[in-house]
């Protein structure tokens, strides 16, 4: 059975941990180091990290978990995903965060593309249905049936949304493959050929719905402009994977790039066949462009669930390392620890803000109100975060121990007296300073960092969108007044504010 036969697949339910390790092996064209992977699960570079998302797949079916993580579908009677729910409720909203936070903290806030994360795009595509179908008749139809498909079946998803790194100088009308496009529309789809980089989680996925960033909406030629989803082992796509992080094997040292690796990916598309059913839009940059903040209002929002686990354990690492080498007391260092601390709290307040401000949008369900603000905010401060736990640590993050020179009879008399901390011993230092070095500087560090920088989309354009359609109009009026107006004349008083004209409704 392949995944492109979604009728034999349809409502098979919550996902265990062996049934997603077994659908992985799927035929999919998957490329690791110039070598051709037929069965990630059983690949040494791709199982830790498969093994852990099986581990909390299973979760869902543990009766302590059950009621937080999944929900019972009333049209099918399944029990599905909590993270599938679409929210039409401020409880069911809130329910749909505290989910997250389950998942996102089992995984230290380092899992970006976590299926509780993808489900929610899904959901969002699910609730931006009827403007497709008003759009082109039978899209929304298509969009609709493809979330069904995905909840009651639990898939694992990725999404590819950036073009290649070729020339962003040029314009794709003047070299094509510089862009995804459709080649052609027949009886049976669209054949679309080009490529699209840097698809998170793609190997470790069932499928991939592909659309278009804020930097590629604009497109001068229509035939760039195109959504759809397909099963990673659709005839024609090729995936090629990023060299591994955390494979190296020196025993503790990589505790988290082993188990949290998503893995980045290129996808090439080449004359690819998208059947009918599984496009959503086509050859309309307007709604694309309109549908970019549609569908992701709900992800928007449970990547701020992820970031603040990810500050949480920065924190908390950072207070270890301090401790460990009798430095927590000072008082510098004290002041770079509640900086971390504050920029968690704050991430819990904008998951609040978004919680009070949230509307009903015209699909019917429950949008959080506009995160745009607090996504600038996380990308400006995710260096100083980092830079926290790295001058604490210091010189300290580079030079530890790896498991057998702990074991080493000659070595281990020396590291114990001379590579111990403060009321702890070498080996259990070297384990938490490795952690550290993890975190900030080695390959699944940098990535992680480099991540928080980039998945938001670009800092520059996101300031300037705010700045855009953020509504000065009141205070300005009474400004302009006031430059204007004799100087003894009273100042005008402020408006009462309305919440309507201050948000963006999704």
């Amino acid at each position: 059975m392949t995944l492109l036969d979604t009728s034999a697949r349809t409502g098979r339910g919550l996902l265990t941990g062996d049934r997603y390790r077994e659908e992985l092996a799927d035929g999919r064209e998957l490329y690791l180091d110039g070598r051709r992977i037929t069965d990630p699960a059983a690949h040494p570079a791709f199982r830790p990290a498969v093994d852990t998302l099986a581990g909390l797949l299973d979760l869902q079916h543990d009766p302590e978990h059950r009621d937080l993580l999944t929900y019972k579908d009333p049209g099918t009677g399944l029990r599905l995903a909590r993270a599938y729910q679409p929210p039409r409720t401020l409880e069911e909203l809130r329910l749909q965060r505290r989910s997250a936070e389950f998942w996102h903290a089992a995984a230290f806030g380092q899992h970006g593309r976590s299926p509780a994360f993808m489900a929610s795009i899904a959901v969002g595509v699910h609730d931006f249905r009827n403007r497709l179908d008003q759009a082109r008749p039978g899209f929304g139809g298509h969009a609709d049936a493809w979330y069904r498909h995905c909840a009651t079946n639990d898939l694992v998803l990725s999404h590819a949304l950036g073009d290649p790194q070729i020339d962003r100088s040029a314009d794709p009308l003047d070299d094509p493959d510089l862009a995804l496009r459709v080649l052609e529309e027949n009886d049976e789809g669209i054949v679309v050929r080009g490529a699209k980089q840097l698809t998170t989680l793609a190997p470790l996925a069932h499928e991939v719905l592909v659309y278009l960033s804020a930097s590629f909406t604009q497109r001068r030629g229509e035939q760039f402009v195109v959504w759809f989803a397909l099963p990673l082992n659709a005839p024609g796509l090729v995936t090629l994977c990023r060299e591994p992080l955390g494979a190296e094997p020196f025993g503790h040292a990589h505790p988290l790039g082993a188990r949290y690796d998503e893995q980045d990916a290129m996808l090439f598309f080449d004359d690819v066949l998208v059947p009918w059913n599984r496009v959503f839009l086509l050859r309309d940059g307007a709604l694309a462009r309109t549908g970019l903040a549609r569908i992701n209002a709900w992800s928007a929002y449970i990547g701020h669930v992820r970031y603040r686990e990810r500050l949480r354990t920065l924190l908390a690492t950072a207070t270890l390392v301090a401790e460990s080498i009798g430095v927590d007391g000072f008082r510098n260092v004290q002041e770079d620890l509640g900086r971390l601390a504050s920029y968690a709290e704050l991430t819990e307040i904008l998951l609040d803000a978004a919680e009070a401000r949230a509307t009903v949008t015209d699909g019917g369900l429950l949008a959080p109100g506009d995160t745009a603000a607090g996504r600038v905010w996380s990308a400006e401060v995710a260096d100083g975060a980092v830079d926290v736990l790295r001058r604490i640590g210091a010189s300290g993050l580079l030079m530890q121990p790896t498991a057998n020179d702990l074991a080493h009879p000659r070595l281990r008399p020396l590291l114990d007296r001379y590579m111990r901390g403060k009321d702890i011993d070498a080996e259990r230092k070297s384990r938490l300073l490795r952690l550290a070095w993890e975190l900030t500087g080695d390959g699944f560090g940098q990535r992680q960092h480099l991540y928080e920088l980039v998945h938001r989309g670009d800092l520059a354009r996101n300031r300037i969108n705010l700045f855009k359609r953020y509504d000065q109009s009141e205070v300005r009026g009474r400004l302009e007044a006031l430059v204007s107006g004799p100087a003894d004349a009273p100042a005008a008083a402020p408006a009462t504010p309305s919440p309507a004209s201050t948000e963006e409704r999704p």
